[in-house]
């Protein structure tokens, strides 16, 4: 049970939203000692071995996606539960959990879909930086009062420790890495799982996966494993083709091939977030064909596409959160599809990096060259 004790941890806090890339140079993300609040009823304190960049944490550091700050990111983490509050039952102490950014509540009308909706009150505390009951218990310490901190999607991962609502967390087995129990809550969860649950793919789809970032990667790895007849890998980068290749993707091409060469799939994952990326993804579609999008677009950003081809060719559109996932269900799911051999995440990891090259390792992700730099805590 909790201790009661407050802790001092390192973090990475984002102090401005907007800033100027480079962000090496603008340095909007400082590295900071804070004291952590033990956690409440409800609650678990989190020991972080390891916390992944994803491009949603770039949205937050470039204002696509406003949070309140200062806010200390990472929403994509594993660890080991040191202390858990009163009443929590789904995790134990000494055990290794995927923290995920969403936590379900249980109660609302959107729990009550199977993963179709995001937690409706999970996604408000999430916006508010605050964890599910509507606590906070990060502030940095400095020359003056303590200044209070957010909490990002309920993980706050680029952290030692971290406290979270005992919703956030899945237990993985001791064989799992730390590198691919973080993985799992985010970018395999999202990916994986829009073809599994909102997609509902087959070995008989021809699958397309458009973005070749992190996200759409871990797609590509499930659509593999799942046997699918066909897995397209699509991006603008040559390299990513290459590599989608390497690692057993059917085809390979630009946008633009893909395009004009004719491409048509059953399922098309539309994983970057950009409404050219959704145009073509939309273009790809076959008959009958269901186009899911995960990507996160700028606020106000917009694509065309041509109605009729729906109706005509019988089509449907999906927007995907977390993968239309219920992770307590679902990361089970992907944790035995790594441990039987037929999802290599390790190839998703590109690069370990140091907590205190946050602001460089924002660029390489806003660069798209890399697809998982994860910081390794332990």
């Amino acid at each position: 049970m909790s201790s009661n004790i407050t802790r001092v941890i390192r973090g990475a806090v984002l102090n401005e939203i907007g800033a100027q890339p480079p962000y090496a140079q603008s340095q909007p993300i400082s590295i900071d000692e804070l004291t952590l609040s033990a956690p409440l009823a409800g609650q678990a304190l989190i020991r972080i071995e390891a916390a992944g960049l994803c491009h949603s944490d770039l949205s937050v550091v470039n204002g696509s996606r406003p949070r309140p700050v200062p806010m200390l990111l990472g929403h994509e983490a594993a660890g080991i539960v040191e202390e858990i509050g009163e009443g929590v039952e789904n995790i134990a102490v000494g055990q290794r959990v995927v923290l995920t950014f969403l936590p379900r509540c249980g109660e609302c009308e959107a729990c009550a879909t199977n993963g179709k909706l995001p937690c409706s009150k999970g996604s408000a505390t999430n916006n508010e930086g605050v964890l599910l009951d509507g606590s906070r218990h990060l502030n940095r310490i400095g020359g003056g009062a303590p200044e209070p901190v957010a909490h990002h999607l309920g993980v706050s991962g680029f952290a030692t420790y971290a406290v979270i609502d005992a919703k956030s967390a899945v237990r993985v087995h001791d064989d799992v890495p730390p590198d691919i129990a973080a993985v799992l809550g985010c970018a395999v969860l999202t990916g994986g799982g829009a073809l599994l649950n909102a997609a509902e793919v087959t070995k008989d789809s021809r699958v397309a996966i458009v973005g070749l970032g992190g996200v759409g990667m871990a797609g590509l790895l499930t659509a593999l494993a799942l046997d699918c007849k066909e897995v397209i890998a699509i991006d603008a980068q040559p390299s990513k083709l290459e590599l989608a290749k390497s690692w057993g993707a059917h085809a390979a091409y630009t946008p633009t091939e893909a395009v004009e060469q004719g491409v048509s799939c059953d399922v098309v994952l539309e994983a970057v977030g950009h409404p050219r990326a959704f145009e073509t993804a939309f273009k790809i579609l076959g008959l009958g064909g269901t186009l899911v999008t995960v990507g996160l677009p700028a606020p106000g950003a917009t694509a065309e596409i041509e109605p009729l081809q729906l109706t005509a060719k019988a089509q449907r559109i999906i927007g995907s959160y977390l993968g239309t996932a219920v992770p307590a269900r679902d990361v089970p799911k992907f944790e035995q599809l790594w441990r039987d051999g037929k999802l290599p995440l390790e190839k998703l990891v590109t690069q370990e990096i140091e907590l205190e090259n946050i602001n460089e390792a924002m660029d390489a992700l806003a660069s798209g060259t890399v697809l998982r730099q994860v910081i390794r805590f332990s």
